[in-house]
Parts: structure tokens; sequence; C-alpha cells
């Protein structure tokens, strides 16, 4: 069976930059600030190109909800071998990421427009952490999922999986349709070359609104409020001991012992 897979591509502060507060303390500074695309994601959109050269796949879509500045993150996607892109453009820069809950149904939206067989998202976003949209997803279309997966293998109508849990790694099966989140280990992207990148100018990029999908993001937003955003402590400087028992003495100080 030829799959139709889509994949998440979301743009995010690039994980080398250092992270500035904003003036007001209400998020970080991301004007100026180069983004790339969420590396999870990468990995995701990486194993769907494996899928592709395996004849497995027929088909890769890209997906990306944000500003009209997202288009670049689903340029390099395209770039990597997706074989078309969807842009569904939301915000400005100065404003908050579309939540998880509008992202997912955007996904679902668009799944069962395009008639996919499979979703592989990143297992989370570097910038919020949140790990929640692709449960969210599988959950709308009401398709099974695999998140966490670090190995995956098409065995007929279902996929074997296997996933990163805390005690290891655990084995399941899934049938198709399904969602899969992708985690650290499942493989290593590829490089954009010169060729495809030049290639990736010529391939779609659909611009969409969440209405337009039926997605109402005004009754989406987050049920939380953010009410000030602050630096991490800094660290106090160590001092040292000269013996093991002025060690001692001082961790009685602390309290420590």
């Amino acid at each position: 069976m030829a799959m139709r897979v889509l994949v998440g591509c979301k743009r995010v502060i690039d994980y080398a930059v250092k992270i500035r507060i904003n003036p007001t303390k209400s998020g970080v500074v991301r004007k100026g600030v180069k983004h790339s695309m969420n590396p999870f994601d990468e990995i995701a959109l990486e194993e769907a190109v494996r899928l592709k050269e395996k004849k497995v796949a027929s088909e890769i879509i890209a997906v990306s909800c944000g500003t009209q500045q997202s288009q670049e993150t689903l340029r390099t996607a395209l770039a990597m071998g997706a074989d078309r892109a969807v842009l569904v453009k939301y915000g400005t820069e100065d404003e908050p990421d579309m939540g998880p809950l509008a992202v997912a149904n955007v996904l679902a939206k668009l799944a069962v427009q395009e008639n996919v067989d499979l979703i592989i998202l990143g297992k989370q976003a570097i910038d919020d952490d949140c790990n929640q949209t692709g449960q969210m997803v599988a959950s709308l279309l009401g398709w099974p999922q695999a998140t966490f997966a670090s190995e995956l293998t098409v065995d007929g109508p279902k996929l074997a999986i296997t996933r990163e849990v805390d005690g290891g790694l655990e084995s399941i099966k899934v049938t198709l349709p399904a969602v899969v989140t992708a985690d650290l280990r499942l493989n290593e992207p590829r490089y954009a070359t010169l060729p495809n990148i030049m290639k990736a100018k010529k391939k779609p990029l659909t611009t969409l609104d969440p209405g337009s999908l039926g997605v109402d993001i005004a009754d989406l937003t987050s049920r939380q409020e953010v009410l000030s955003v602050e630096d991490p402590p800094v660290r106090e400087a160590g001092s040292k001991v000269a013996n093991v028992d002025e060690l001692i003495s001082k961790l009685k100080e602390a309290g420590v012992v």
C-alpha cells in the first residue's frame, strides 16, 4: 500500500540561539532572531522521506501553522524531500504561536481533506516543550497513536513501532491510519542539498487560513495565561574546602547533614 503522509513542521527559534526575554517579560525576543525547523519535526520528515524512498509512501505533505515567515521552514521541508507544502497562516511575530489544541484541529482537518494514511509529528517542539499535539490529533481523528517512536517498520496495513519509555523500550503495532510522534533516536535527518533547494522553489506551497478549514482559533485558545517570564536565578559561586572535616562542617551549617 502506497501511503500519503502528512508531516508537521514547526518554525522555532534555532536551538543554538541564546534566548533573551523581551522587555515586557511576556515572552522571549523573536524578531531578528534566527529560526529553523523544530529538530524533532526534522526527524519526522526524514522518516517520511525514507518511507517514500522505500516506495511505501507515495506523497509527503509538509504542514506548518504560523506566520508568513514559516514559508522558509516549509521550503526547507520541500528541499529535504516533501512533495508539497501547506502553510496555515496565523498571527504575527509579536503574538504567541497557535496553541497545541488549535494546531491539532488544523492537522486533523487537513488529514481528512487530504485523505492521508499517516501523520508523523515531532514528539514536542523545543520552544514550548508541550508534547501534546500528536496525542490531540489522534484523539480528534479517533486514530491509533504511537508516541516517542525510535523505530518504525511498515508491516502490511500496520506499523511496528519501538517506543522509548521510562523503563526502556516498548514494541507495539498500530493499524493505519495512525499518528506517530518521532523521538530523537528514530533517525538522523539529512541536509538539504543545493540542487534540492533549487528544486524546492518550484514545488507547490499553498497558503490557507484556519477559517477555510472550519477551525475557529478563538474557541481553541490556551486555557493558560503567562503571568511573567523570568531568567533563571544566577548560580552562586562555590567555595573550596581544605579537608573532609571542613566539608562536613559546612554541610552541617547548610543543614544538608
